[in-house]
């Protein structure tokens, strides 16, 4: 047990460092298009009927760019935690930067995939709201969330849309718990996801997460393209410290050659550093998407 004194002088350091995390990130200018950008369709679908995740259901949005054309696949890139990235007057807008993005040809034609964790509609807690499957579907070390995105979520795009097959048309992006689920898929198959974009992301131990470090440093290097976001405010809690561990990824991710960057700032546990640099992260994660990317794969 610490003694008060220095529970006292702990608590103080913590307060003074928390004052100078200035926070004060702005949403970057992409997410308000020019009158003249074509707007992109988004629609609400529900999936229930998960062989991996028994029992769940989940909302999801599509979001279609004007420019899609229904002939010609277009490049997908999925968001956990959808519903924060696509609200058009939430705090990322993630549609109207994909319009400005792709009408000033800075990534390709892609489809925006923004679902959420799965709930158990039959299973309710004490307020009577469904019990969230998100920390074992987002925290947990394990092909599954890859192998619900492969055999059941994205064959069921599949059936409306025409989606590319190759890893260098597929981006995976989430916030905290969400960020670490991105990288886990990319991880555990980087011939089916090589783009990666994890805001805050929980690399710390809630079910393992603090282990990616060690396991980048000690396997074979993946094609795996990975922009990591986080800020000197993050949180520290029993679980470990996000600012830590997402320097720890970085830094073994540079020692092993990746194609990675990192942007550290001074925010806390949230999306406002991330919406800031979220053009800047799509264009980085998507450049040379011409050459990248085969016509008609």
């Amino acid at each position: 047990m610490l003694s008060r004194p220095f529970a006292a002088a702990l608590l103080g350091g913590l307060l003074a460092s928390s004052a100078f995390a200035i926070d004060n990130y702005k949403l970057c200018p992409e997410a308000t298009p020019d009158a003249d950008t074509p707007r992109g369709t988004i629609t609400e679908h529900v999936f229930a009927d998960s062989k991996v995740f028994p029992g769940t259901s989940r909302k999801y949005w599509i979001y279609a760019p004007a420019q899609y054309d229904g002939k010609t696949p277009a490049a997908v890139m999925v968001f956990q935690d959808g519903q924060w990235y696509q609200d058009p007057k939430g705090s990322w807008r993630v549609p109207a930067v994909f319009d400005t993005l792709i009408h000033k040809k800075e990534m390709p034609v892609t489809i925006g995939l923004f679902i959420l964790p799965g709930e158990f509609p039959n299973q309710l807690d004490k307020a009577g709201k469904p019990r969230s499957n998100r920390s074992f579907e987002y925290d947990t070390l394990s092909g599954d969330y890859t192998k619900f995105l492969e055999s059941e979520f994205l064959p069921e795009i599949g059936k409306n849309y025409k989606l590319r097959g190759d890893a260098a048309g597929r981006g995976i992006c989430g916030i905290s718990s969400g960020g670490i689920c991105a990288f886990t898929v990319a991880w555990e198959r980087p011939d089916l996801f090589h783009k990666v974009l994890s805001h805050v992301g929980s690399f710390a131990n809630i079910r393992g997460g603090d282990a990616y470090p060690g396991l980048i440093r000690k396997n074979d290097v993946k094609p795996i393209r990975c922009y990591l976001q986080d800020g000197s405010g993050d949180l520290d809690n029993l679980h470990g410290s996000w600012p830590q561990s997402n320097q720890q990824m970085a830094s073994a991710l540079r020692y092993m050659n990746y194609d990675y960057k990192f942007a550290f700032g001074d925010g806390g546990h949230n999306g406002k550093h991330g919406a800031a640099v979220m053009a800047e992260s799509l264009r980085w994660l998507w450049r040379d998407w011409e050459k990248e990317l085969p016509k008609g794969k």
